[in-house]
Formats: C-alpha cells, structure tokens, sequence
C-alpha cells in the first residue's frame, strides 16, 4: 500500500484527497519509484483548479526525487536501489511510490542529492529552455525578469548572469528585493512601491529591454507590453497572475513589431536528445555554481494543501518541498 493524492473534481485545496493504493509491478517500460522528497510548482494548482485541463480523477504532481524499487521488462539503464528523479510530464507525484514510465526519469549525479534535485529538476529545466533554446538569450542583452525571487524566477537571474546578461528584476517586497539581488540581479524594481515601466525606461536611457520572460501572465501583460523594445520579444510562460487571453495582435504592431510566444517545457524537452541535453547541461550550470535552489520551505507530504494556499497567496520564497 502507498499513499497518494487524488483530486476527482478541480476547485480550491480542499479537493485534495489522500487514499491508500496498491502499486503494482511495474509494467514494460516502467520502473517503480519510491519517492523521498516532491517538488511543488505551480502547474500543479493550475491542474488542481482546472486552468488546465485534466482527465479526472487525476493524481497531483511531477517533480520528485526517490529511488528505483522494481524495474520493469524492457527497461536498460536503470537499476533497483539507482537514485532518480523525475519533472513529469506524468502526473502524480504526491505520492510514497507510483510507477512511471522509464523514459521519464533520470539518475541522479552523486553530488545532487534528493532535496536539490526536487527543488531545481522542473525549475531547472524550464530555466535552461526559456534562457537557452526559446528566448536564446546573447551575452551584453537587457532583460526583465518577472517575479525575480520566484522558484524559477531567481534561477533565470542566475542563468542569465552566467549568460552575459544585464538583469533588470521585478518583485513585489522589499525581502523579495534582497533576494533577487543576491541572485544576481543589476537592476531590482518593487513593483507595489515603483512605476516599473518608468523604471525600466530610467534604467535602460529609454531603449527598453528586447526580452522579457514573464511567469505571472495577466497582471504583468500591459507592463511587459510597455517595457519591450522594438521587435523585441515576450516569452510568457506563466499564469500566476491570471491567464492572458484576448490578445489584440494589432497591439504588437502598434508597440513595435513585436514577438510572443507562450512556450511550454515539454515542447522542448521531447525526444530523448533534448531530454539528455537539457538536464546535463543543468547539472553543468548547478556544478559551476551559476545557479543553485533557495529551498525557502517545506511541507508534510499529506500537507499539499496548506502548501498550496501558501504558494497561491505569495507567502512562499524559492522552492517549496513536500516531504515523504
């Protein structure tokens, strides 16, 4: 028997359920994975509350770190007792053990260990294809960055600072601030106290920027608007502040001949190349010291709820953790 979350309507936290399940062996191409730590993110409330769809009932979750139990036919290259970890796309992970598929999932170095894979697998990854392989960003480029201290947002600073990048970050305390800058950020703009799109004309003479990377969505869809330079580009990849609909494509002509795009990770991490590519040259970035997880909080596995409110409401930093 294990445990593990189960939502059969979409809503508030409360729809959160835990049942007991038996988890049989698993089947070709799969592997049994008992997890130690999850990951939260927040796709898992946009699943939980219906902002994307999902055949119900469903399991939660798709981060996690844990340990290979059972291996089944077919499968090479993992092991029994192998550490692993996992960021989906198979829902699920608020579980003790589930079985996944085998392609899924990826060993784990000696020097990540469970708590740094569960914070940083998903993050991570989003971070390297926003920077690396959407946005492709260049060395010397101005960019902002939304929610700066955010669990993917500080991981953009980092990266982009590697990168050759001048960061220009939003956020919206004056702890928040602090944090973003510890990242790396050159430039730091409290939203709730400053003018950000007057800031970011101040900060860059007026030029603008020619790439915004924008996790909130809808709250922060006039601002990225205002503060992209011509023929520049908007990567928005979140919804925490609301879905962004309705977009009047004459806009990005009149703001200047504007790019959009709404990318989605697994566009780019599809075939086994991309995959190992992607998480390899994470682990470089990891090991070079460019970024690292800022784990601001964890939580009882069977406390998804909580946690979910608190991620919802803007009280958690960095990564949060559920543990098993």
């Amino acid at each position: 028997m294990t445990r593990t979350a189960r939502i059969e309507r979409t809503g508030g936290p409360e729809v959160i359920e835990w049942i007991d399940v038996d988890v049989p062996a698993p089947g070709p191409g799969e592997i049994r994975m008992r997890n130690t730590v999850v990951g939260l993110n927040f796709i898992d409330l946009y699943f939980r509350s219906g902002v994307y769809p999902a055949k119900l009932p469903t399991g939660l979750g798709s981060e996690a770190a844990g340990v290979v139990e059972a291996v089944g036919e077919g499968v090479t290259g993992l092991s029994v007792g192998d550490r692993v970890g996992t960021f989906g796309p198979t829902p699920g992970a608020y579980a003790q053990a589930r079985n996944l598929p085998a392609a899924t999932v990826f060993k784990l170095p000696d020097d990540i260990d469970d708590r740094t894979a569960a914070a940083i697998l998903l993050k991570g990854c989003t971070t390297e294809f926003l920077v690396e392989r959407c946005a492709k960003v260049q060395a010397g480029q101005t960019v902002l960055v939304h929610a700066a201290a955010g669990g993917v947002g500080h991981l953009l600073v980092g990266w982009l600072k590697a990168t050759g990048a001048t960061v220009i970050g939003t956020v919206g305390t004056a702890d928040k601030a602090a944090q973003a800058r510890a990242a790396g950020a050159d430039h730091v703009i409290v939203h709730k106290q400053e003018d950000v799109v007057a800031r970011v004309r101040e900060i860059t003479g007026g030029a603008l920027v020619p790439i915004v990377l924008d996790g909130v969505g809808m709250a922060t869809w006039e601002t990225s608007l205002a503060c992209t330079a011509r023929r520049g580009l908007i990567v928005s990849y979140g919804n925490a502040g609301g879905k962004v609909t309705g977009v009047d494509l004459g806009t990005l002509s009149t703001r200047g001949s504007l790019f959009v795009t709404r990318p989605t990770l697994f566009s780019y991490y599809v075939t086994p190349e991309e995959r190992a590519a992607g998480i390899e040259r994470l682990y470089a970035m990891l090991r070079s010291g460019a970024i690292a997880p800022v784990i601001g909080q964890t939580f009882a596995l069977e406390d998804a709820a909580d946690a979910h409110r608190a991620l919802a409401a803007g009280e958690t930093t960095g990564a949060t953790l559920l543990t098993v």
